[in-house]
């Protein structure tokens, strides 16, 4: 997953002037170019008073920037009008770099307070500039001139995105209808945050005590050591503490024989904000999706999925949806069948039960053993996460030729950071990574991947991958189920897209590409976590340092299909939920909307079985509500791209040097200096096929 910071282009600042004139600033690390090795953000000087000042006096800055391009008496080209305004805000970029990561990895309640505080400030900032109509008429008249420019590829690119972004932020509409998206606008920037904001405090005040051992029945060992520790901390010693985060949700599910307590804690997890409470995002899940048709409408689209699916690469609904469906077709009866072989399973016990929603994880870890002979807990040992995390680091260094290298003496902003300093072949820096592996009260649910600065012409960039794993356990370090394993490699895709990103413009390069593109360079990056080639690399037992057996590796081959009917229908029914919000056209019928009607209504359309829910539902799907609104389908799409890219790496070998360096050179260095169909034709050599896919999940008929 992506997360990126907010886009700040231009506000008039008057009514901030006296904000900074008194605030204090001398101090204020975000107000020069940083004084620290590589140019990396100095954690451990930023406080929080810093960051107010920071952005007001950013806005100040840029209102100048925006002021002098408007102003200048020379006729528009690319480099005075485009070039200018791309490079204008430098304060707000190093600000809003920090901020917004640490709003997601580590925030408290004082940064959520100033979130919602700055959210209509930069609203309105952002939309001072696309609604300036003399800067749009000079962006106008570069683009009017582009095919007499000669401009290369990227910038051409640039051109039309910049063009593009301020005609779909309302440049062209009247006076009164601007003044409505502006409205729009600062109302979603708050809602967006009240919305995580909520899923983050329900997140956090689940907890599941257990006092008795015996309820603690098929839990592994460690599992209850880690739940231990967990009470202790929160003042229960003597008890044990499960709570909804990953690391302690999943193995509970997946392990727990108390199936009370197992429906307990699934069902809290599924009613993540719909509890009528002072976090119930009902309501404003309703009001985001119809301030969304609403801005939709205003700017020309039948619907916000139209519009926001404009500039992607599926360019319309219907184009995702006609491959959702297909896959839909596919998934349902191969979850169907397997939630009739879990039924089997329990059936043998004689206890009269049908399977629910919370027995799946369970059910179907005890089918893994009795048809593979395999459990979560005989690979575990093997994936120490130090040992996959060098694992991708070689992998990286086989296919790109760069050295990752840990690097002491990095300001973070919490002990569990790691810094690295990623090379090329040649020495040549590339960029500095941070790695923010376990969970925290802080953090935000998930795994992603953002940047604290964006590679541009000769600047590298400085990248963080994010995620919530395993923490060690007294002597027990860090120990990863096969899911942690492939999540960490698919984060690492993300990073390797931001570090060899060779751009020269800040807007076109890394992963500053189309939604349902972003997720090729991440997902591929799946398929090397499990060859056996690479298991050999990293997979070693923690206690002993033996190499992953080969009947193990092959018991990892042959489950690799196992369970995928299940995985993919969860994930396609969420995708579809999310076209379903979007693709609503009517603003009164949203203005009525029973957000939890619609999507049991969506839900029984589709004959989903009520063994699963989707991945996420309306009131905790933080996906659609952040920078995958109508396209959380992106990761199917990408999915076929993967999988047909991968192929090329199995038709000439994974560690193929020429088929590696097509993949670097048109994929992962280019950023979105060209369309994302053009680059990957120029590495594939043809458009990608969805029978890798469909065999690779064994869905194909």
């Amino acid at each position: 997953m992506i997360k990126k910071t907010v886009t700040l282009l231009a506000v008039s600042c008057m009514m901030y002037s006296c904000a900074t004139k008194t605030a204090k600033t001398e101090n204020n690390p975000f107000l020069a170019e940083y004084q620290t090795p590589y140019g990396v953000p100095p954690f451990d000087q930023i406080k929080l008073g810093d960051y107010e000042p920071a952005f007001l006096q950013g806005i100040q800055q840029q209102n100048k920037a925006i002021q002098a391009i408007v102003e200048s008496p020379d006729a528009p080209t690319f480099e005075n009008t485009i070039v200018a305004l791309e490079n204008s805000s430098p304060i707000l970029d190093r600000t809003s770099a920090i901020f917004y990561n640490l709003t997601d990895a580590d925030t408290n309640d004082s940064l959520t307070a100033l979130s919602m505080k700055l959210a209509p400030i930069l609203s309105e900032h952002g939309d001072n500039i696309t609604l300036n109509p003399g800067l749009f008429r000079r962006i106008k008249r570069v683009y009017e001139q582009r095919d007499s420019l000669h401009l290369t590829s990227e910038q051409g690119r640039l051109l039309e995105k910049t063009y593009k972004e301020f005609v779909r932020s309302g440049a062209n509409l009247n006076t009164a209808d601007q003044a409505r998206l502006r409205d729009i606008n600062k109302q979603l920037s708050t809602l967006g945050i009240t919305f995580s904001n909520n899923v983050l405090n329900e997140n956090n005040a689940f907890k599941l005590f257990v006092d008795k051992k015996k309820d603690l029945a098929g839990l592994p060992e460690w599992f209850c050591q880690s739940a231990a520790e967990e009470a202790k901390a929160a003042g229960q010693a003597g008890k044990w503490l499960f709570t909804l985060h990953n690391a302690s949700r999943l193995p509970f599910l997946q392990y727990s024989a108390n199936r009370p307590l197992r429906e307990k804690i699934y069902t809290a997890y599924i009613n993540r904000g719909n509890h009528g409470d002072k976090n119930d995002n009902k309501e404003v899940i309703r009001q985001i999706i119809q301030l969304r048709l609403e801005k939709a409408k205003l700017l020309g689209y039948n619907s916000f999925a139209d519009f926001a699916l404009d500039n992607t690469m599926a360019k319309t609904p219907a184009k995702a949806l006609d491959l959702l469906n297909e896959l839909w077709k596919y998934a349902l009866p191969q979850a169907s069948k397997e939630a009739a072989e879990l039924q089997k399973l329990m059936d043998k016990e004689d206890k009269g039960e049908k399977l629910a929603a919370w027995d799946w994880w369970y059910y179907t870890e005890k089918l893994r053993e009795i048809r593979f002979n395999l459990t979560e807990e005989d690979l575990k040992p093997y994936f120490q996460l130090e040992n996959v995390r060098q694992g991708a680091f070689d992998v990286a260094n086989k296919l790109y030729g760069i050295h990752i290298a840990p690097l002491a003496g990095i300001p973070v902003y919490e002990p569990d950071v790691k810094t690295f300093k990623v090379t090329d072949a040649d020495s040549s820096l590339l960029g500095i990574l941070y790695l923010d592996y376990f969970p925290r009260t802080g953090k935000s649910g998930g795994a992603w991947m953002s940047n604290y600065r964006e590679q541009q012409d000769t600047i590298r960039p400085l990248i963080c991958n994010v995620a919530s794993f395993t923490k060690p356990v007294g002597d027990t370090p860090s120990l990863l189920t096969m899911d942690e394993v492939e999540t960490l490699f698919h984060e690492f895709g993300h990073a390797l897209h931001g570090l060899l990103s060779k751009c020269e413009y800040r807007s076109t390069s890394g992963t500053n590409v189309s939604r349902d593109f972003v997720e090729l360079p991440s997902q591929i990056n799946e398929h090397w976590a499990v060859e056996p080639q690479v298991l050999k690399m990293y997979a070693k037992h923690y206690q002993t340092g033996a190499v992953i057996p080969d009947s193990l590796i092959e018991k990892i081959r042959q489950q690799q299909t196992f369970n995928q009917g299940f995985t993919m229908t969860e994930l396609l029914a969420a995708a579809l939920l999310d076209m379903d919000l979007h693709t609503l056209t009517d603003v009164n019928e949203v203005k009525k909307l029973d957000v939890m009607a619609f999507e049991k209504e969506a839900m029984d359309k589709l004959h989903l079985i009520p063994e699963i829910a989707p991945r996420y539902r309306v009131t905790y799907f933080t996906h659609i509500v952040g920078g995958y609104a109508a396209g959380y389908y992106s990761y199917l799409w990408a999915n076929v791209l993967d999988n047909d890219a991968f192929e090329a790496f199995k038709e000439h070998g994974i560690f193929d040097k020429h088929t590696a360096d097509l993949f670097r050179h048109n994929i992962l260095e280019r950023g979105d200096s060209e369309d994302p169909m053009v680059l990957y034709k120029k590495f594939r050599g043809a458009e990608p096929s969805i029978q890798p896919m469909l065999r690779n999940l064994g869905l194909s008929h």
